[in-house]
């Protein structure tokens, strides 16, 4: 690619008009045309996600996603002005309580590699705004406030890369470069994109560290982000990050599912890796802190030092955990951060001590402020302003490597080598204007507007003790779970781990799925071969099953015989018997036949805590 630059508004004489200024295609942009392979650049919205199946994977777009119940409607308006391309989203802010629209613009550069990327935006409102530009994978490049008329230029360095979108078992080709602008009113002015020879930081991660997508309306507060995404706001142009971390990732399936093979293969010398694990290590037996963990890290250390890159070590991030007895925190993530940190001194690679840092931060705050920083009801996942704390963390640890060697053993010329590469990596550390970016009143979870009710919204989503679409109709499985997730009061969830090859994180109900997952409700027999058929009608007994599988574990339970118990299922028997206990069933339903939508939801509303 030579590179490309792209004007926009209607101050240009010629419609879409292009042509070739040196080696630098240039193109004036007078309308919001609607990208498209073909054209190879254009704007997003849900027009042409819809139209575009790979619009809509995250993984190779901007990362903003559309909530369920504006899937179907078209609600950016988008408008092209003297000073570029906004979204006039004044009703979708009053309607969504302050949300706003990004203006979503895509170009294909043609090819993986490194780019310099300058954009150039006006803030177009009457009153200061807060402005973010979010650049490739919703990495955060810029942020800060302008003023009515104000204009903004930044540069940023973008990876482009290959990546494993979540649900798919391989990887998919990616040679885009996006860019998403948020804020009331601001204006696309400019966009340019040009290769750059440049190193790269890769970084292996979970789901705290992944670039995680946003609710489109957005807002901050109430969007799942990790620290590897906003990392980027904190470096100088000079390095580009390439985030290949993925929820639900163990320092063994970062390798088995293939995310390190892209990363590795891509790896050249004088680059830089980071990694962070452990989250899900500790579900796993074999992969205990000094065991497997420990292991599997230090593979990838002897294999990262092969290629001549710089491994880094980062201590998985603290959660917001306290024991319920005696109010004190409670660590879950202890012994492998000390894994992490003995290996570091062992192998004499750098560590950054990021749990450290995160669990004396919210020691600091106490439970309940701590958590303005992390999704609503989510203790281990923060949001974008948690997000942001944490890589600013881990960027005061990068400007900390200066006079690191990272080597053990080695010849003194290539100690010194080593020695000169993390004092360039820690020259572009920016952290002189790091701060806390203060919490909004946005940590909310968006709430279905009025006028959305009963529209494009799936019926399990709606308010549980309303009256029920279609009460006539069996429960579906699917259905089920967020209506149980609400009447048992657990905290809902918008991270899926890829637990069921039939289950994709971008369907509306994978997150209950994983909520249910994570509290034990589901039976292992209704997940047999790895399958949850979320589709498929459930049976009384199932339903009774899973519902008291979360009720047990709140409340005491006692039991009651039934005639005919011995044709249900072995896992749901005791359950039956506890449900005849609380009045909830007689004996006279089929308890292996389906359940009515309308049934199911008297039932669940009984058992309500």
């Amino acid at each position: 690619m030579t590179g490309m630059r792209f004007l926009f508004g209607t101050g240009g004489k010629n419609a879409d008009a292009r042509h070739i200024a040196g080696e630098k295609t240039e193109i004036t942009v007078t309308q919001p045309l609607l990208y498209t392979p073909q054209r190879g650049w254009g704007f997003v919205t849900e027009e042409n996600r819809r139209e575009q199946e790979s619009l809509r994977l995250p993984e190779l777009n901007s990362g903003f996603e559309p909530v369920w119940w504006y899937q179907d409607e078209e609600i950016a308006r988008l408008e092209m002005g003297e000073d570029g391309c906004r979204n006039e989203d004044d009703g979708v802010r009053q309607e969504c309580g302050g949300r706003n629209l990004p203006v979503l613009f895509k170009a294909d550069v043609k090819e993986e590699g490194n780019y310099r990327v300058r954009a150039t935006f006006t803030a177009c409102g009457k009153e200061e705004e807060e402005i973010l530009l979010f650049l490739g994978r919703r990495h955060l490049a810029w942020k800060g406030r302008l003023r009515g008329g104000q204009r903004q230029s930044v540069e940023a360095l973008v990876n482009v890369s290959a990546i494993v979108p979540r649900g798919k078992t391989e990887a998919y080709p990616d040679t885009t470069v996006d860019a998403a602008l948020a804020g009331r009113g601001a204006a696309l002015t400019e966009l340019a994109i040009e290769p750059v020879t440049c190193p790269t930081l890769y970084i292996g991660g979970d789901s705290t560290v992944t670039d995680q997508s946003a609710d489109y309306p957005y807002a901050p507060g109430a969007s799942y982000s990790g620290w590897g995404q906003m990392l980027s706001a904190f470096l100088k142009d000079g390095i580009a990050v390439s985030n290949h971390a993925h929820s639900g990732l163990t320092t063994e399936s970062f390798r088995e599912e293939g995310h390190y093979a892209i990363l590795y293969d891509r790896l050249k010398a004088g680059d830089y890796v980071l990694l962070q694990f452990g989250h899900n290590d500790q579900k796993l037996d074999h992969l205990k802190a000094e065991e497997g963990y420990r292991e599997n890290l230090d593979r990838y250390l002897s294999e990262i030092r092969k290629k001549g890159a710089y491994p880094i070590l980062v201590t998985p991030i603290a959660r917001n955990t306290w024991k319920g007895l005696d109010g004190t925190y409670n660590d879950l993530l202890a012994d492998y951060a000390e894994a992490v940190k003995r290996l570091g001194r062992e192998r004499k690679v750098p560590v950054i001590d990021l749990h450290a840092a995160g669990k004396a931060f919210v020691m600091i705050r106490g439970l309940e402020e701590a958590k303005s920083w992390f999704f609503p009801n989510d203790f281990t996942h923060t949001n974008d302003y948690g997000a942001y704390q944490a890589a600013g963390w881990v960027a005061q640890g990068l400007a900390g490597l200066s006079g690191k060697t990272g080597l053990d053993g080695e010849p003194e010329e290539a100690d010194a080598q080593s020695a000169a590469a993390f004092e360039k990596l820690s020259s572009l550390a920016d952290t002189g204007g790091f701060g806390y970016w203060k919490p909004g009143n946005d940590c909310h979870v968006l709430q279905c507007p009025e006028r959305m009710r009963g529209k494009n919204a799936p019926a399990a989503q709606e308010e549980l003790f309303s009256d029920l679409e279609r009460p006539e109709e069996p429960l579906k499985r699917a259905e089920a779970l967020p209506m149980m997730i609400q009447a048992l009061k657990f905290f809902p969830t918008n991270v899926y781990n890829d637990m069921f090859e039939d289950v994709i994180g971008h369907e509306w109900y994978a997150g209950a799925v994983e909520c249910a997952w994570q509290n034990g409700l589901i039976p292992p027999e209704m997940a047999e071969g790895g399958r949850f058929l979320p589709e498929k009608e459930i049976m009384l007994a199932e339903l009774l099953a899973m519902l008291m599988n979360g009720f047990r574990g709140r409340m005491h339970t006692e039991e009651k015989e039934l005639p005919g118990l011995e044709q249900v299922p072995a896992f749901a028997k005791r359950a039956v018997r506890e449900s005849a206990a609380l009045g909830l069933i007689d004996g006279t339903g089929d308890l292996n036949g389906p359940v009515k939508r309308g049934d199911a939801a008297l039932l669940i509303r009984r058992l309500a805590l």
